[in-house]
């Protein structure tokens, strides 16, 4: 059976983090969306975390297209081995066509970049605006303050307890790519002039 996602998108860091295993989760991403036949989508930078998911789906012969910012081409460097590049004029246009074009998205380990992008493509899953699925994959124990905030949010009556339903929590990358594996196509996958 064919896989039901053509695309997905990774966000993670612009750097490596302390731990070796969050470049050998990012390695295991790319390669993995890769065999899948899985388009990646992702920030279209070389540096970090996200020039590894990138590298390990072109060595592994996958297609890759990359979205970045016109400011962040030297800061992030553009990856010039990505053939499908598109440079956007903000931030906000950058996460509305990572959107557009994803089918699921991938939390990994990263910094404030990736709070922002998880959080907002929660939200706009919350607000009904999509039901793409979204996992955050915990390598390594590294979401577990990130899912803490949500949990706290709850807890504190600032959320739903449905809000633990817009995402799943899987522990590992081999994890990750079984959901894909098994999880349905979504049926609202959004207006972006709505965001």
């Amino acid at each position: 059976m064919p896989n039901a996602f053509s695309s997905v998108a990774v966000f993670c860091g612009s750097r490596f983090g302390t731990d070796p295993a969050y470049r050998l989760a990012a390695e295991a991403t790319g390669r993995g969306l890769a065999e899948a036949g899985i388009r990646l989508i992702y920030g279209g930078g070389k540096v970090g975390l996200m020039g590894v998911v990138a590298d390990a789906a072109l060595a592994a012969g996958g297609a890759v297209s990359g979205i970045i910012p016109h400011f962040l081409q030297t800061r992030e460097i553009m990856h010039a081995g990505v053939a499908d590049l598109t440079v956007t004029d903000s931030m906000h246009s950058r996460k509305q066509q990572m959107f557009a074009q994803a089918d699921a998205f991938l939390v990994l380990p990263g910094g404030l970049g990736t709070f922002d992008e998880a959080f907002e493509i929660l939200t706009w899953r919350q607000l009904r605006l999509h039901d793409k699925p979204i996992l955050i994959v915990d390598v390594g124990g590294w979401a577990r303050p990130l899912i803490a905030t949500i949990d706290a949010a709850i807890a504190d009556g600032f959320a739903d307890a449905s809000t633990r339903a817009l995402f799943e929590d899987v522990p590992d990358v081999p994890a990750a790519l079984a959901r894909l594996g098994v999880l349905p196509r979504p049926t609202h996958t959004g207006d972006p002039a709505l965001l």
